[in-house]
């Protein structure tokens, strides 16, 4: 256990120093009294029990200002950090966040099948590294390469289509997730693009991206998603938003040779069920042993400290109002 701001614990010469003056009054008799003629029927209706209960309110407050220094200092635990072994590869995400992911051939649309299928995908496999690129008209990093799921979805799950402006860059999202593998020393590395569309934005041409690529040694699939002939989409008409029907059209031949380019494969899900083969498909690549670091777990211990400052003040104010109550 270790204090984040040890220097608030200079604050415990406060609860000494009054412990220091309650202990001079009793000595010197400084405590409020009253004179009477004869102690004797004190002394007869003496309780020794008593005598010693009257000083359990004062201990109780020092007690909990104490306790109060020591939750504010905020004492934490953390785990050991130590080098661990791990098979896996190094994965990014490339997905395609275009408003035309909306369409609704996919359960509840496209996009949101391509982040529940990729999610359960992350969640099987606890040992890779991995990332997510996200593109529409331009391309960023959601997420570098990470062994942390619970972060890496939560940021797959924020994903939508309303983050950037509109079109399909998808030479741009290729190349975003190159460049954060390109440095990796994983013996596998891999990128899957996902996308229901035709490159029509970016800077980086597709097959400059899948150039790059195969210089660096990583393997693309790319998946094309999008149910055949047309598919409903959501449009906003006079009488609110309605389902049109419009043309599936994905650039399926550059795909395939961006996959072949760079020695992965190229899939075409047409539904939610063909979407989740896929990455079953894709989780049967080949793994490899790297050494990473674990993460430090810390916990919070301030709230049992403060609880306990809260016991020690409910027990002397029914110590002084019930037990120890005093005439008028």
């Amino acid at each position: 256990m270790y204090f984040e701001y040890p220097a608030l614990l200079w604050l415990l010469l406060v609860p000494a120093i009054l412990a220091g003056i309650y202990i001079f009054k009793e000595v010197k008799g400084m405590r409020p009294h009253l004179r009477v003629s004869t102690a004797t029927p004190w002394k007869a209706a003496g309780n020794p029990l008593m005598n010693v209960l009257v000083h359990v309110p004062a201990v109780l407050r020092i007690a909990a200002l104490s306790l109060l220094v020591l939750a504010i200092a905020r004492p934490r635990s953390s785990s050991k950090v130590e080098k661990v072994d791990s098979e896996g590869i190094d994965i990014m995400f490339a997905m395609d966040v275009s408003t035309s992911m909306l369409a609704r051939d996919f359960t509840p649309d496209r996009i949101s099948a391509a982040k529940d299928v990729a999610i359960e995908f992350i969640a099987q496999r606890p040992s890779d590294r991995m990332g997510i690129v996200v593109f529409a008209g331009e391309s960023y990093t959601q997420c570098p390469l990470t062994t942390d799921r619970s972060t890496l979805i939560n940021l797959m799950k924020e994903i939508s289509t309303d983050y950037i402006e509109d079109g399909t860059a998808i030479g741009s999202g290729l190349a975003t997730a190159v460049a954060r593998l390109k440095d990796s020393d994983a013996k596998s590395r891999v990128v899957v693009l996902l996308t229901d569309g035709v490159n029509n934005s970016g800077e980086v041409g597709p097959e400059t991206a899948a150039d790059i690529a195969r210089t660096y040694g990583i393997r693309v699939y790319t998946i094309g998603v999008g149910a055949n002939g047309e598919a409903p989409y959501p449009v906003m008409t006079p009488w609110g938003m309605q389902l049109q029907n419009m043309k599936v059209e994905i650039d399926e031949k550059l795909l395939g040779n961006i996959a072949s380019k760079t020695g992965g494969r190229y899939f075409r899900a047409t539904d939610n069920t063909k979407l989740a083969e896929i990455y079953s498909e894709i989780d049967k690549m080949e793994k490899t042993r790297t050494t990473i670091d674990s993460f430090p777990v810390y916990q919070e211990l301030f709230g049992g400290y403060a609880l306990a400052a809260l016991l020690c003040l409910l027990l002397e104010v029914l110590l002084k109002y019930l037990v120890l109550r005093r005439l008028p």
